[in-house]
């Protein structure tokens, strides 16, 4: 441990920082993607035509449940809105056993019922899913590594306050072009101009995973089990068992529109019907996300054959309802357009910070290394992880992009194979730096995630009908959105990959001869 208070937090927070830096920085960066998880789902299924919602979505859907799944115990309907395009529908099929226990579920036209053909993939939701679980690790395992990995980020933001004695004045201080003292620079800027957003989105990712952190309050207070905890804590309905006597299913769109009175204006985002066909049958409508900051759902669940209100959820107890906003402030789903984009550049900003720091630190370890005369293998092995992570992330995310276009519409476990040609991309970049070392590797890696999006528009344009002139004539905005934001990306990468190429270390720059007086035209000949 390091002499005096300050020098102690500036210790912790380079190796609190550092130890989890590359984990880190994927979650950060495909967190940051997942605040677009819709419009992501809704490129990668160019089959999709571009619809609105519309006011008979609920009628619609219910009925084509009746018919695809009139034997199921539960329907989850997830209605269209302006940025989910289709109606989704899930259901488990009575019975269901093995793998998959029955599970099926099915993109709908909201106008006509009718099942949409659509390639199969996992669309934005693999990098909502992987910047909490970690994808392809088991979900409890991967949700503790993220956990631990979040208390790592608070120690490392709150040290760093500590640290900085110049915290304000580094909002306002860069200085382009000055080697390690640019690296600085950026990394304090990014860290200050998006502080409010790192220490929130730090606790609240916390807050999220409390449950599983720390179940045992629960665990000794409703030792019965988690569902009297729900009950008591979200308002959640017990569930009703089945009467096995056939009752049909009262008009849906009578209690949208009563939700919708009760919520002034309110929307219904998911429909629930439990027991369908039953006597016990009950209807949930539960608001949509983005009427409301906190995240517990508000709902009302009616008898299924009669219509009658069983219960309204309301507000939740004031403890379940912080939680509730903790959580809605996470995953930002109440943010409009305006503040979604905000919400975006504090991620990359955040992206940013623990990137330079990784990078800081690395340089750091080489210059002391330098000065002994020995290079040890850590300091080779964390310029290694540096190339790998930070250069190569985009370059794997772009890949998965890719396959999408690529592979083939009818192959089996299609959105399987999207995810492993993203992990196997990344694999390879984890070992291009064995025959590629530094600075050579940085390019490259930089330079193919700048071609690979550049020319996904391209590819877009040859393999679908869905390509950006299309798209900006037909009035769809979310996909000519997405690819100019992937020329964006693939602009941000390629000044990645030219500044590195041209930037010299400073001992280069310091061996370098000091230039001579200008000569003169017969100087210069002779």
């Amino acid at each position: 441990m390091k002499e005096g208070f300050r020098q102690s937090m500036a210790w912790l927070h380079s190796w609190a920082g550092l130890l989890v830096g590359w984990i880190l920085f994927a979650v950060f960066l495909t967190g940051t993607a997942a605040y677009l998880r819709p419009e992501i789902s809704y490129w990668m299924r160019p089959e999709l035509a571009l619809s609105r919602p519309g006011p008979a979505d609920a009628e619609v859907a219910v009925k084509a449940m009746q018919g695809m799944a009139p034997n199921s115990p539960t329907w989850f309907i997830t209605l269209p809105s302006e940025r989910e395009t289709t109606t989704r529908v899930f259901w488990r099929e009575g019975g269901g056993r093995g793998r998959g226990r029955g599970f099926r579920e099915a993109v709908l036209d909201p106008a006509t019922g009718h099942p949409v053909e659509a390639r199969e993939t996992m669309g934005g939701e693999f990098f909502y899913r992987f910047h909490f679980q970690l994808h392809y690790m088991s979900v409890l395992w991967g949700r503790w590594i993220v956990s631990i990995c979040a208390m790592f980020m608070l120690v490392a933001i709150v040290s760093g306050i500590i640290t900085h004695r110049r915290i304000f004045a580094d909002f306002f201080t860069f200085r382009p072009g000055k080697g390690q003292r640019s690296w600085l620079d950026g990394h304090n800027v990014c860290a200050v101009l998006a502080l409010p957003y790192h220490l929130m989105i730090t606790y609240t990712g916390l807050v999220l995973f409390m449950l599983m952190v720390m179940p045992w309050g629960i665990d000794r207070a409703y030792p019965g089990g988690r569902q009297a905890f729900n009950a008591e804590a979200f308002g959640s309905a017990p569930p009703r068992p089945r009467a096995n006597t056939p009752a049909p299913l009262a008009p849906v769109l009578p209690l949208v529109e009563e939700a919708q009175r009760r919520w002034e204006g309110g929307r219904v985002g998911r429909i629930v019907v439990a027991n369908p066909g039953d006597a016990n049958a009950t209807i949930q409508l539960v608001r949509a996300d983005s009427e409301r900051i906190s995240y517990n759902p508000q709902s009302l669940t009616f008898d299924g054959p009669t219509g009658a209100l069983i219960q309204d959820s309301g507000e939740g107890r004031p403890a379940a309802e912080v939680r509730g906003w903790m959580y809605g402030l996470h995953i930002g789903r109440f943010a409009g357009p305006f503040l979604r984009g905000l919400f975006l550049l504090s991620g990359l900003a955040g992206t940013v910070m623990v990137a330079t720091g990784c990078v800081l630190w690395a340089v750091k370890m080489r210059q002391q290394a330098a000065k002994k005369g020995r290079v040890g293998f850590g300091t080779r092995l964390v310029e290694h992880l540096n190339i790998a992570a930070i250069a190569g992330l985009p370059l794997a995310m772009a890949a998965f992009l890719w396959a999408n276009r690529l592979l083939p519409v009818g192959m089996e476990e299609r959105a399987a194979w999207e995810v492993h040609v993203f992990f196997i991309i990344w694999g390879l970049c984890f070992v291009h730096p064995l025959f590629r070392r530094g600075r050579q590797a940085w390019v490259e890696q930089f330079a193919a995630g700048a071609a690979a999006f550049a020319l996904l528009p391209a590819l877009n344009a040859l393999v679908t009908q869905r390509h950006l002139l299309a798209t900006l004539a037909e009035g769809d905005i979310v996909r000519a959105g997405f690819d100019l934001g992937l020329l964006a990306c693939a602009a941000l990468l390629g000044v990645l990959a030219w500044k590195v190429a041209r930037h010299q270390p400073a001992t280069a720059r310091a061996r370098r001869p000091a230039p001579k007086a200008a000569l003169m035209p017969a100087e210069a000949a002779e």
